[in-house]
This record gives structure tokens, C-alpha cells and sequence, in this order.
């Protein structure tokens, strides 16, 4: 493949998306873009991009589409459903998914993709919103070296980092892996804010110190002045991290591994969707610290929570009814009830064995 003379399709244009759409661009690189809000494609199609009506009519000349949307559920549609990628990508097509999603999909999507005569593989990303727009994210990828060699000179064009694992679905763990660790220190970050706020330490001078040390971490220097500040916009939103969260947290209990940090950081940030917060950039954790008028004052409602999981004092198993355990009617960490048609852990309908990181078995 002459690389400038690849026909590339973008599918979702939203905050990470969009940026990359446009590095690809920038590049050289006919592009022609779907989202299913078509505004959030507007600077693209200014910019130069064919505007597609739909997934087919985006992919059906295609030579490679990405696509970037927000949860597992939405992969699957987009790869697997009628009119989606495996049916109208043409013969010989790269499909690369930069999707934080599960890696048993990603497993799946690649060994039907191979069967029709195309290639997929998982690609998720990481670097945020300010990678993304930079163009200096590091690419997770799920396949070989020579796997990616024919699409290489694309995946360049928006990342500084490309990291291969060998495997259908390994980029997808790689990347929860990521997900992991960055939980424990968003907990961190605002546990030490609050901390050093309660002892009346100028927050900003306390986060310096903190970087400049053994207690340094990407949140402390990317987020914690967003959080400080009370900016609350996001970069990367509260319900993208809580689906990763609950997607890592299905796969340990899949292998019977405790993730004790990564489960705390799901409590909290579950509270914080339940409150309204699931639009908000993940540093709004801080809110969770704060007195209740500045929460509402920044668009949070703590009687959702209270509505949403019956009552807040402490039963007789020594549980806080506040963290959403429920023994009337099962609750999982994802916070809902259990029916038959919940689905919970990123978008995965429970069967007759299955049992998700609440760590409770569910019985069909």
C-alpha cells in the first residue's frame, strides 16, 4: 500500500476522536468521517472531510477505519450488526478499534474479521484529551509488529509511543492495566488535596511540592490544578473511566485477583455518576471531599444518591448503606438491581454462571 494514497474512514468524532481525525488529516490523508452527532464532526467537514450518512457508507471504500466510541455496547454495533464493519468494510480492510473496550469483544471481533477477509485489532489509547490534541498519544495494540506495519505510518500521525502485545485482545488488558494504576492516583491526588486542605495548606504549593517527589503522578500534575481551579470539564469523562473500571475489575474477577484500589476508586466514582457527575471530567473525584454547597454548586444533587439506594445509615453487617450495598434486593457495584435483562461490567448480560466484581453470584 502506497501509505499517502490510503483512503482512511473515522468513525466518532467526539473528544478524542475528533483531534485524531484531524492529525490523520493533517497528514495528507483522505478522510471520511461518522458520529452520530454529526455537529461534532463540523470542524472536520470544514476542514476537508467527506461527511458519511452511516457506518457502511463510511467504510465501503475505506483501506482503514478507526473508530472511537464510548462503551463495548457501542463497539459491538459498530462491528457485528448488519450494516456494521465486518459486513461493509471492503476485502483486505484494516479496522482498528481505539475504543477502550473488553478484551474478550476485541478476541472476537479480530477472528471474524480474519474469516471475512479483513483485518481488526484493538488499539486503545491513552494521554488524554491533551495527547489526543497534540498528537502524542501512546497507542495499546492488541497484534505484532507486522501486524501494524502496513498502517504504522497512520497510527504515527497522532501518537509518540506505539506499544504491540502480540495478541487479539491484549491491548485491550494492556490498557485496563493503564486504567488500574491511574484509579489508585486519582484517589491519591484527592485524597491529598483534601488532606491538605483540612490543614489550612495552600493546595497549589502542597501539588508542587507533591511533583517534585516520590508522590508524583500524571494526576497530580495534569488534573489536580483542573481540580484546584474548579474546572470540571472534560478530558476524559467520569462514565468512560467508571466503564473501564468496571471492565478491568470483571476480567480480575474472571482470573480470582483483588484489585483493592481499583475497587475503591469504582465506589467513589460510581457515587459521583450517581450524583449527576458522570458528564464531568474524572477530577471532579474532589467534589466527593467537599462540603455539599460547593458540589451543588457545581451542578451535583446528593439526594439522587439517596433516592437511588434507599436509605444511609449503617446496618448490622457493619456495612455504610451510603457505598450502595443493598440486602433487600442485590446491588452490584455497578449500582443497579439485578434483572433479568441488566447489564452491568461494561455492557455484558449476566448468564447462569456468571459473577461480576461485586463478587457476588448471579443465578439466571
Amino acid at each position: 500500500m502506497e501509505d499517502k494514497n490510503l483512503k482512511i474512514a473515522f468513525i466518532g468524532t467526539g473528544i478524542m476522536g475528533a483531534p485524531i481525525a484531524g492529525h490523520i488529516m493533517d497528514a495528507g490523508y483522505e478522510l471520511t468521517v461518522y458520529s452520530r452527532t454529526k455537529a461534532k464532526a463540523a470542524d472536520l467537514i470544514e476542514r476537508g472531510a467527506t461527511w458519511a450518512g452511516s457506518v457502511a457508507e463510511a467504510a465501503k471504500d475505506a483501506d482503514v477505519v478507526f473508530t472511537m466510541v464510548g462503551f463495548p455496547t457501542d463497539v459491538e454495533e459498530v462491528y457485528l450488526a448488519g450494516e456494521g464493519l465486518l459486513a461493509s468494510a471492503k476485502d483486505g480492510a484494516y479496522l482498528i478499534d481505539l475504543t477502550t473496550s473488553a478484551p474478550e469483544l476485541a478476541r472476537d471481533i479480530a477472528g471474524a474479521a480474519e474469516v471475512c477477509g479483513k483485518h481488526a485489532f484493538d488499539c486503545p489509547v491513552t494521554g488524554g484529551e491533551s495527547g489526543a490534541i497534540a498528537g502524542t498519544l501512546t497507542a495499546i495494540i492488541g497484534a505484532t509488529e507486522r501486524d501494524i506495519e502496513p498502517v504504522r505510518e497512520v497510527l504515527e500521525t497522532f501518537t509518540s509511543k506505539i506499544c504491540c502485545f502480540g495478541g487479539a485482545g491484549k491491548g485491550q488488558a494492556a490498557k485496563l492495566s493503564n486504567q488500574v494504576a491511574l484509579a489508585s492516583a486519582m484517589v491519591g491526588m484527592a485524597d491529598a488535596l483534601s488532606f491538605a486542605q483540612q490543614n489550612d495548606l495552600d493546595l497549589e504549593q502542597v501539588r508542587e511540592m507533591i511533583c517534585s517527589g516520590t508522590g508524583n503522578s500524571g494526576a497530580m500534575r495534569q488534573l489536580a490544578p483542573k481540580a484546584i481551579d474548579g474546572d470540571y470539564k472534560p478530558g476524559f469523562l467520569v462514565e468512560h473511566f467508571l466503564k473501564d473500571l468496571g471492565l478491568a475489575l470483571t476480567v480480575a474477577e474472571e482470573k480470582e485477583l483483588a484489585l483493592p484500589g481499583a475497587d475503591t476508586a469504582f465506589t467513589l466514582y460510581d457515587m459521583l455518576d450517581a450524583i449527576g457527575g458522570g458528564r464531568m471530567g474524572t477530577q471532579a473525584i474532589t467534589l466527593l471531599y467537599q462540603e455539599e454547597a460547593d458540589a451543588v454548586a457545581a451542578g451535583l444533587d446528593w439526594s439522587l444518591y439517596t433516592a437511588q439506594h434507599g436509605h444511609d445509615d449503617e446496618c448490622d453487617c457493619g456495612c455504610d448503606h451510603d457505598h450502595g450495598h443493598d440486602h433487600d434486593g442485590h446491588e452490584c457495584a455497578c449500582g443497579h438491581d439485578h434483572g433479568e435483562d441488566h447489564e452491568c461490567c461494561g455492557g455484558h448480560g449476566h448468564g447462569e454462571d456468571h459473577e461480576c466484581h461485586c463478587g457476588h453470584h448471579h443465578e439466571g
